[in-house]
Formats: C-alpha cells, structure tokens, sequence
C-alpha cells in the first residue's frame, strides 16, 4: 500500500472511493487522532495483559469472582443511568452490517433497536468501513431510500428503530488509518468516525449516540471504554453520560465482572447482553487444553446446559439489581423453504425467545426482519404494556464460579456429522468473509464470524485431546474445500485453505481469525461480491 491521503497526524492508506471524503474529513480524522494518543498505549497494555491471563488460564489458574471488588458487588446503592431516549423499550432488537438495503429492511422491520454492527458482521474491507459510516449518516438524515435495479423501492418508514452501532473489538487494528506507521485501533476509528459525524444529528432527531461494546474481558477494558466517552463527550462539547453503550457478556472472564463492568460505566450503561455465540467460543478457547473442557457437537450444546443457565440468569439478576437492561441472544434462523421446515424454525425460536421473557429478560436479539413478530410476542405475552421488567431483581438466583464452568455436566461427544459440518461452516464463511460478507446464510441461518471461531476452536480443541483423528479432518477438509471450489468457481480456495491451516489445524491456537485473515489476506484490497 501507498499513502494516498495525508491529515495531520493520520495517513490515510485506504484505496478513495464514492463519498469517502464526506467521511474522512480533516476534522473527523483529526478527532480519531486525539482518541488515539490518548488511549492507544493503554489498549496495547490491556492486550498484553489478556494474553498473560489466557496462559494463567492454560496452565489452570482458576476463574472466580475477584476479592478486590467485593465492595462494589456488595454496596447495594449504585445503579447505572436511566434508560435514554429510544432505549427505554427494547423488546425486539434486529442485528446486521450497516449495508444500505439491509440497514432499510431493519430500520422499518418493527424492531425497538437496530444495532449495526462493524465486528463480527462485517468484513472488515475498507470499502465496506467507510460506506458502513456513510450509512449511518444517510439513514440519519434520511437519505437512505433507494430503488433496485428490479425496480423495488425501498423507503424509511415514519418510526424507524433506534440505531446503536457495535465497533469492533479492541484486538483489531485499522490498518488502512495509520499514525506514525502504526495502525489506529479500530474500535477508535469505528467508534470516532460515527460518534464525530452522528452524535449530534442523533441528539437532535431525538435520540442520541449509542454503542454496544464487544468481546471486553475485564472492568479495565469497560473503564478504558467510558474514559474514551468522556473525552469524546468534552472533545465535542456533549454532556457527559450522552452516549450509552451495551455491554456484550461474550468471554468467559467477563461473566466473572458483570457488575463490575456495569459499575465502571454507571453514567454510560445501557445494560447487558448475553453474547451466546462469542461466549460458547470464549469458553473453548481460554480451556481448550483443557480434557475435562471439551464440548460435543456445538449444534447439541444449547442454552439449557447448566454451564449456559448459570451464565443467562447471573446476566438478568446482575442487570436488575442495578437497574440495567438485560438483552437476550440471537436467533439466527431464517424464514423460508417448506411449511414445515419454516414452522419448525419459528417454533425453536418462539421457545428460545419465551425461555428468554420468563427469566426476566427485557428484550432480545434476532437476526431477520421475518422474525421480529416471533420476538415480539414472546415478550409481549410477559410484559404487557410494560416497557421492560427491571422490577424482576431475581433474588432467586445465586450462582457461583464452580456452576459457570461446569462443562464437564454437558454430555456427548462429536459426531461424524458434527466434525465435517464445522468444517464445512468454517471453509464456507472464510470464502464469503475474504470476499467483503461478513452476514452469510448458511444451512438456513444468518450466520457471522461468531459461527466460524466456534466451529474452528471446537476442530482444534477435538484434535488436541484425540477425540477426532487428525487423518479424518484432513480427509474432510479436503473433501469440503473440494466441494467449495465446485459450488463457488470464484472461491480464493487457496487463502482458505492457509486460513484454516493456520487456525485450526495449527500447534498453538489463534485467539481470533480475524486478525490472522485481516493481516494476510483482507489488507489493501477493496470487497469483492460474489
């Protein structure tokens, strides 16, 4: 890559393209610059801090709830902020990458929120950034609406969903923004590109500038969150405490912080979310060493495991103890194909999202338009009128660190089916990930990168302990990266095939894909559809 843009401080590396300049004004990268010589130094301490940890795990330190903040656990008068304007009722959130036509369909899908998402759902390409930001700003402004080609309109209706955006996490970079040859953080850039341009279109719509926080390990990573909230606050003379932010409980360690978390971002929280996916990969990955940690096929591993239970109901007793939302998983499923295979699909997610409003959850996730009235009437049949049910405080739940890793209570061991379907799901969305998707459907779900860590991890973790023979996955990797290239002549088989070599088949485990995938295959190249 060559410097194409130089701003100040920043470098600008990035291939230009339509509207870009709207985003990437001197002002917005000058503002990204401040955040990052602030915050920088500490993320990279809080990174080299994760990886210590992830050893100490390794070599089998055990996970329990930390003395040091028994204070703040035990104090029975803190509450995090009131709900702000827009996230008072949130019973029925929609998920996806800001694209254009999928941001359309969200907006008016009858969803209270709709969260774009720049992490899991989107391929970090720079094209897809930066038209993800033009997005937000269109939406705002309502410019959004559009025709196809096939001559379907499009149109924002008169209540669109409340919008919080999801930046990715603090493990990645932009490599595409530099500063000093060094790569911003991307949470930075996806964070301050939004909250520079959006905060104040979104106070004045009657809204305001709102965030979910992903894969955050500790109460470190939250305070380094609401420390870059105030800066950015009085950076662009917003009242602090404007911005909120939902916290996604998807790693192991952070299940042991709830409240924590929760604390040190009082005046910027807007609750919780159980981060089921990412969680269950979390898991694997800081015990995969482990023989007493190993799961069956993940399709069997559902939110009854008692591991799971422990984990969702310790999520709503923290969240409403402290006046909190607590927001439910995703479902992920797609509506279509036969009558019954339909029926059978909502009828999952009807018992999933039920399960959900009974322990006390004030909303939930889904991934398709087509589901939000399967989400809506689950919770509608346990609130009522009522907004949310914060009232629950389930004083009846008393969890303790042993019950949040009781895996070894998960019966079962991989099946045939279950090994070559990770596999398959994993080679699949490695291709559509390394071609600009980030959302894939995938055996009738909307999947996101979430699918494909889980899937590898639990590969790597059954070859660890010879639960599964390595001659067998080899044999199936082969016989699926065959059929990618035969279903999809456009594949990149031989990215995939060094993508999943690298992360699964490996000695030492990567902690994320991603980062291995942005590093060697994603970087200075603009998204090709397929």
């Amino acid at each position: 890559m060559t410097t194409l843009v130089t701003t100040g401080r920043v470098q600008v590396l990035g291939v230009p393209g339509d509207r870009h300049e709207e985003v990437l004004t001197p002002e917005a990268l000058d503002f990204i610059a401040r955040l990052d010589a602030a915050f920088a130094a500490r993320r990279f301490d809080l990174l080299t801090e994760r990886r210590r940890r992830s050893a100490l795990l390794r070599g089998g330190t055990p996970l329990d709830f930390s003395r040091a903040t028994k204070p703040i656990r035990s104090d029975p008068d803190w509450r995090v902020a009131r709900p702000a304007p827009g996230l008072t009722d949130r019973r029925v959130e929609i998920t996806g990458p800001p694209e254009r036509l999928m941001a359309v369909n969200a907006l008016g899908s009858g969803a209270q929120v709709w969260m774009a998402d720049f992490e899991d759902a989107t391929s970090p390409t720079w094209e897809n950034i930066v038209q993800g930001q033009l997005t937000l700003i269109d939406a705002i402004d309502r410019r959004i609406d559009f025709t196809s080609e096939a001559g379907k309109e499009y149109r924002l209706t008169d209540r669109p969903a409340t919008t919080m955006v999801r930046p990715r996490g603090w493990h990645l970079t932009e490599k595409h923004l530099v500063i000093d040859e060094r790569p911003v953080p991307a949470a930075l850039v996806d964070f301050g590109l939004y909250f520079f341009h959006c905060a104040r279109r979104q106070i004045d719509a009657g809204s305001g500038p709102y965030f979910y926080l992903p894969k955050l390990e500790n109460r470190y990573e939250a305070r380094l969150w609401n420390d870059v909230f105030l800066l950015a606050q009085d950076l662009l003379d917003i009242p602090r405490g404007t911005i909120r932010a939902t916290v996604l409980i998807e790693t192991i360690t952070a299940a042991f912080e709830m409240e924590e978390i929760l604390y040190e971002l009082r005046e910027h929280s807007a609750g919780l979310n159980a981060g089921r996916w990412d969680y269950l990969f979390s898991l694997i990955k800081n015990f995969a060493h482990r023989p007493d940690f190993v799961l069956p096929d993940r399709s069997t591993v559902t939110m009854t495991a008692p591991f799971l239970r422990a984990y969702t109901e310790l999520l709503v007793r923290t969240c409403h103890k402290r006046g909190a939302h607590a927001i439910g998983g995703m479902a992920a499923q797609i509506p279509g194909g036969d009558d019954g295979a339909q029926e059978a699909a909502l009828a999952k997610v009807r018992l999933d999202k039920e399960r959900e409003a009974e322990d006390g959850y004030d909303g939930s996730w889904v991934a398709h338009p087509g589901l939000v009235p399967v989400c809506r009437t689950a919770f509608d049949e346990v609130l009522g009128d009522r907004p949310h049910q914060l009232e629950r405080t389930r004083d009846d739940v008393h969890v303790t660190a042993e019950e949040l890793v009781a895996v070894r209570r998960t019966a079962g061991r991989p099946t045939p089916e279950g090994v070559r379907d990770n596999i398959a799901i994993t080679l699949r969305y490695y291709d559509a990930w390394l071609n600009g998707q980030g959302a894939v459907a995938l055996n009738g779900l909307m999947e996101d990168a979430a699918t494909a860590e889980i899937a590898r991890v639990q590969i790597w973790q059954w070859l660890k302990h010879r639960t599964v023979d390595r001659e067998t996955v080899e044999r199936l990797f082969e016989e699926e990266l065959a059929t990618l290239g035969a279903t999809y002549p456009w594949a990149r088989l031989d990215q995939v095939r060094d993508l999943f070599e690298r992360t699964a088949l490996a000695k030492e485990l990567p902690a994320f894909f991603t980062t291995e995938a942005y590093a060697r295959h994603l970087v200075g190249r603009p998204a090709v559809q397929a």
